[in-house]
């Protein structure tokens, strides 16, 4: 079966009481409360998003994304009331595409689980990009690197994407964050993890970019490979 939101918390309560707030609101949503049952989950239906606590009773939340980052790269917002910027650090760096603080406001979280489907759900306005190295196929959300094929998450993808659909021009910072994530607030430093997680996958020498350039102060280019 598909679900748009699956939710793993192993508070039972809020899990439950979230998923039946989204379903009224017309986001088809279930949940289940550990990361086993989250293992069957993916074995057995599909979702679109994910919804997931850092602390589960029987393993990590990140653990559990790391695993789910194998094969698949549905937006992973994780959920806790842990309070560390490490940990929001941390949940980046692993696959997360986002981190909300517990307790959080069900009509918020609607929104945000809302616009995430909605960003994710709307293809390239170009089907691919291709050069003599680098491969990307927009509708498929694919990535090759000389043939080989490379793992993003979903909102690193929905970064690149949108770098090379304004390829050769600067894309300012507050443009990112704002048709990127949607929130003209998000910080630099998440921009900067997300980059350099893009780089390290994309490019020959992270630490010598050819094609995500970095304009200080202003924002970033993509300039392209070797047609």
């Amino acid at each position: 079966m598909k679900y748009e939101c699956l939710i793993i918390d192993d508070e039972k309560l809020l899990a439950d009481s979230t998923a039946e707030y989204f379903n009224l609101f017309g986001v088809k949503t279930t949940a289940v409360y550990s990361a086993e049952e989250g293992r069957r989950f993916f074995r057995e239906n599909m979702a679109e998003l994910l919804l997931l606590d850092i602390n589960l009773d029987d393993g990590s939340g990140f653990s559990l994304c790391k695993e789910l980052r194998e094969t698949t790269n549905i937006p992973i917002l994780f959920i806790s009331a842990r309070t560390s910027d490490d940990d929001k650090i941390a949940a980046l760096n692993i696959g997360g595409d986002d981190y909300i603080q517990k307790p959080y406001s069900l009509g918020v979280l609607l929104a945000k689980v809302k616009a995430v489907l909605k960003r994710y759900g709307k293809s390239s306005s170009k089907n691919c990009y291709e050069d003599k190295r680098l491969k990307i196929d927009f509708p498929a959300k694919c990535i090759w690197i000389e043939g080989r094929c490379v793992k993003l998450t979903a909102l690193e993808f929905k970064l690149l994407a949108y770098l090379v659909e304004n390829k050769g021009r600067v894309v300012p910072k507050q443009e990112l964050f704002e048709k990127v994530w949607g929130n003209r607030f998000t910080g630099d430093g998440t921009l900067n993890v997300h980059i350099r997680k893009i780089r390290e996958a994309i490019e020959i020498n992270p630490n010598k970019p050819e094609y995500i350039i970095t304009f200080w102060g202003d924002g970033y280019k993509f300039e392209g490979g070797q047609d």
